[in-house]
Protein backbone atom coordinates (compact mmCIF):
# COMPACT_ATOMS: atom_id res chain seq x y z
CA UNK A 1 0.00 0.00 0.00
CA UNK A 2 1.45 3.34 -1.06
CA UNK A 3 1.21 6.23 1.39
CA UNK A 4 -0.25 9.42 -0.02
CA UNK A 5 1.39 12.45 1.54
CA UNK A 6 -0.55 15.66 2.20
CA UNK A 7 2.32 18.16 2.51
CA UNK A 8 5.73 18.88 1.00
CA UNK A 9 8.53 21.23 2.03
CA UNK A 10 11.87 21.90 0.34
CA UNK A 11 14.53 23.01 2.78
CA UNK A 12 18.27 23.36 3.10
CA UNK A 13 20.85 22.23 5.62
CA UNK A 14 21.47 25.78 6.82
CA UNK A 15 19.23 26.95 9.65
CA UNK A 16 16.97 29.99 9.60
CA UNK A 17 17.88 32.52 12.29
CA UNK A 18 14.38 32.86 13.75
CA UNK A 19 13.14 29.24 13.56
CA UNK A 20 16.39 27.27 13.93
CA UNK A 21 15.01 24.88 11.28
CA UNK A 22 16.22 24.31 7.72
CA UNK A 23 15.73 27.36 5.51
CA UNK A 24 12.93 27.01 2.98
CA UNK A 25 13.73 27.05 -0.73
CA UNK A 26 13.10 30.77 -1.21
CA UNK A 27 15.21 31.68 1.83
CA UNK A 28 18.02 29.53 0.45
CA UNK A 29 17.89 31.39 -2.86
CA UNK A 30 17.72 34.79 -1.19
CA UNK A 31 20.90 33.86 0.71
CA UNK A 32 22.51 32.73 -2.56
CA UNK A 33 21.60 36.13 -4.06
CA UNK A 34 23.12 37.93 -1.08
CA UNK A 35 26.27 35.80 -1.37
CA UNK A 36 26.51 36.48 -5.12
CA UNK A 37 27.07 32.84 -6.04
CA UNK A 38 24.78 32.63 -9.09
CA UNK A 39 25.34 33.70 -12.69
CA UNK A 40 23.26 36.65 -13.92
CA UNK A 41 21.08 34.42 -16.11
CA UNK A 42 20.33 32.11 -13.17
CA UNK A 43 19.50 35.08 -10.96
CA UNK A 44 17.00 36.17 -13.61
CA UNK A 45 15.42 32.70 -13.67
CA UNK A 46 15.06 32.67 -9.89
CA UNK A 47 13.55 36.18 -9.82
CA UNK A 48 11.05 35.24 -12.53
CA UNK A 49 9.92 32.16 -10.60
CA UNK A 50 9.89 34.06 -7.29
CA UNK A 51 7.65 36.74 -8.88
CA UNK A 52 5.26 34.04 -10.12
CA UNK A 53 4.94 32.61 -6.60
CA UNK A 54 4.48 36.09 -5.11
CA UNK A 55 1.63 36.66 -7.57
CA UNK A 56 -0.03 33.25 -7.17
CA UNK A 57 0.35 32.49 -3.46
CA UNK A 58 -0.92 34.62 -0.60
CA UNK A 59 1.81 35.69 1.82
CA UNK A 60 0.76 34.30 5.22
CA UNK A 61 0.55 36.94 7.96
CA UNK A 62 2.69 34.80 10.29
CA UNK A 63 5.49 34.90 7.70
CA UNK A 64 5.12 38.67 7.26
CA UNK A 65 5.51 39.05 11.04
CA UNK A 66 8.51 36.67 10.99
CA UNK A 67 6.95 34.39 13.57
CA UNK A 68 8.55 31.02 14.32
CA UNK A 69 6.72 29.16 11.55
CA UNK A 70 7.52 27.10 8.48
CA UNK A 71 5.53 26.56 5.28
CA UNK A 72 4.52 23.44 3.39
CA UNK A 73 2.91 23.06 -0.03
CA UNK A 74 -0.33 21.10 -0.13
CA UNK A 75 0.24 18.10 -2.36
CA UNK A 76 -3.40 18.03 -3.52
CA UNK A 77 -3.00 21.42 -5.25
CA UNK A 78 0.71 21.46 -5.96
CA UNK A 79 1.00 20.30 -9.58
CA UNK A 80 1.61 23.78 -11.04
CA UNK A 81 3.73 24.90 -8.09
CA UNK A 82 5.98 21.86 -8.32
CA UNK A 83 6.31 22.45 -12.06
CA UNK A 84 7.57 25.96 -11.22
CA UNK A 85 9.82 24.61 -8.43
CA UNK A 86 11.61 22.10 -10.69
CA UNK A 87 13.89 24.74 -12.30
CA UNK A 88 14.83 25.91 -8.78
CA UNK A 89 15.79 22.36 -7.83
CA UNK A 90 17.88 22.25 -11.01
CA UNK A 91 19.62 25.48 -9.90
CA UNK A 92 20.32 24.03 -6.45
CA UNK A 93 21.90 21.01 -8.15
CA UNK A 94 23.88 23.24 -10.52
CA UNK A 95 25.38 25.19 -7.61
CA UNK A 96 25.80 22.03 -5.51
CA UNK A 97 23.61 23.48 -2.78
CA UNK A 98 22.31 20.66 -0.54
CA UNK A 99 18.57 20.43 0.02
CA UNK A 100 15.95 18.04 1.32
CA UNK A 101 12.44 17.37 0.07
CA UNK A 102 10.30 16.63 3.12
CA UNK A 103 6.96 14.85 2.71
CA UNK A 104 4.68 14.48 5.71
CA UNK A 105 1.13 13.99 6.90
CA UNK A 106 2.00 15.34 10.36
CA UNK A 107 3.58 18.80 9.96
CA UNK A 108 2.64 20.13 13.40
CA UNK A 109 0.18 22.76 14.61
CA UNK A 110 -1.32 24.49 11.57
CA UNK A 111 -1.75 28.24 12.18
CA UNK A 112 -2.57 29.28 8.60
CA UNK A 113 -4.02 27.54 5.58
CA UNK A 114 -5.02 28.54 2.08
CA UNK A 115 -5.69 26.64 -1.14
CA UNK A 116 -2.01 25.88 -1.81
CA UNK A 117 -0.09 25.94 1.46
CA UNK A 118 -0.10 25.58 5.20
CA UNK A 119 1.95 27.31 7.86
CA UNK A 120 2.87 25.48 11.06
CA UNK A 121 4.37 26.55 14.36
CA UNK A 122 7.93 25.45 14.93
CA UNK A 123 8.14 22.89 17.72
CA UNK A 124 10.59 24.59 20.07
CA UNK A 125 10.99 21.38 22.07
CA UNK A 126 12.99 19.79 19.26
CA UNK A 127 16.70 20.21 19.90
CA UNK A 128 18.93 20.19 16.83
CA UNK A 129 22.34 18.69 17.47
CA UNK A 130 25.32 18.07 15.28
CA UNK A 131 24.85 14.37 14.59
CA UNK A 132 28.17 14.06 12.76
CA UNK A 133 30.06 15.08 15.86
CA UNK A 134 28.55 12.23 17.85
CA UNK A 135 29.06 9.46 15.28
CA UNK A 136 32.14 7.86 13.83
CA UNK A 137 32.62 4.93 11.40
CA UNK A 138 34.04 2.83 14.26
CA UNK A 139 30.71 2.98 16.16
Amino acid sequence: MAVKFKYCRIQGKELAANTKTGKGIFSMFNQMLTDGVMDEEDVGLFKEIDAWFAEELPWPPQCKRQEKVICYFKMENSEMMMKMINPLLWLLERYEHPYYVVYTNFPGEIVYEDEYQIVVKVDENIVIEDVQASWSPED
